[in-house]
């Protein structure tokens, strides 16, 4: 979440216009994530968040979200809600934009997840994995690793402790396409699960937010992409992989849904692939985003120390022991 588009009064009166929702009294533009302008907006009794779709997300993409949050919400899975205007549409336009209005989602982010938590976040993955088996939605993934090589080269290496990392770049993007599964079990993933995507209260996760990402991709790559975001640890400014978090993700995990052996002998280039990804992007936002954005820019080096780590690595029981 971030803001790049600001809001006004007037636009605020539009909106209380367009829906059946009791007054919005009040609006803050929130200043965390990076893709698109979100503000929190609160009536006497509730709160909403209103999102305004910024270039990254495709207008005809749109209803793939919303038809994912709410086959989510009936099945019990704890996310944000979207709301029907009057026109019975999840979606509107805003300040030449597409938007949409869903429901808050209680409860808060953790700064660090512990292996309880890692566990409980594998378990709500497999589960959204199996209920979105079956519906007949598609999205091709936007962020997938035939995407990067365009976005690689979109990238300004201006900045001086930036600039020896293009050839790095490519030699490993090169290697991890060459390494790519061509047939993995695939299914919708949730694509971008981030510590600040997943709520907890009183420390049991309470749900998962942010589903912008979300994509028809191989299932095993969500567990990629969580290892890179849940399961390493800070020291300094060092970042070192937490294998009893790794253990407790995969073990919650398939408490529900099994790993094919096909999966476990791929999780290392995914996991490699996760990790060119992140850095590509931060690199991309540190490069290219507009001073005037309500945004709190993420330190690529991150990922940089995290796909070293990951290159040092080869095979599934690496990551548990």
């Amino acid at each position: 979440m971030a803001v790049y588009t600001k809001i006004n009064k007037e636009n605020i009166s539009y909106i209380n216009k367009k829906f059946n929702i009791e007054k919005f009294i009040s609006y803050k533009g929130i200043k965390q994530g990076i893709e698109n302008t979100n503000y929190l907006l609160k009536t006497k009794k509730r709160k909403f968040i209103l999102t305004i779709f910024e270039k990254r997300v495709s207008n005809k993409e749109l209803p793939f979200f919303m038809e994912l949050m709410e086959v989510l919400n009936s099945s019990k899975i704890n996310c944000p809600r979207p709301i029907k205007n009057k026109d019975e549409n999840y979606l509107f336009k805003l300040k030449n934009k597409k938007a949409c209005i869903v429901t808050f989602l209680d409860g808060h982010d953790k700064k660090m997840l512990n292996i309880k938590n890692c566990y409980d976040v594998g378990k709500i993955i497999a589960r959204m994995h199996l209920i979105t088996k079956n519906i007949k939605i598609f999205r091709k993934n936007s962020m997938g690793i035939n995407n990067l090589n365009p976005l690689l080269k979109s990238i300004k290496f201006k900045k001086q402790k930036f600039q020896n990392l293009d050839k790095f770049l490519k030699i490993n993007l090169k290697d991890i396409k060459k390494k790519w599964p061509n047939i993995l079990p695939k299914g919708i993933i949730h694509g971008d699960l981030f510590i600040d995507n997943i709520f907890f209260k009183k420390n049991k996760l309470s749900g998962i937010l942010d589903f912008y990402f979300a994509a028809n991709e191989y299932l095993i790559y969500e567990i990629a992409i969580c290892i890179n975001a849940l399961c390493f640890d800070k020291k300094g400014t060092k970042f070192i992989i937490n294998k009893k978090k790794v253990k407790n993700l995969i073990k919650g995990y398939e408490s529900i849904r099994k790993i094919t052996l096909k999966e476990k002998k791929s999780l290392n280039v995914l996991c490699r692939g996760a990790a060119i990804r992140y850095l590509l992007t931060r690199l991309y936002d540190y490069s290219n985003t507009p001073k005037t954005a309500l945004i709190k820019i993420k330190d690529p080096n991150e990922y940089y120390q995290k796909l070293i780590i990951h290159n040092k690595l080869k095979f599934y029981k690496d990551y548990l022991c």
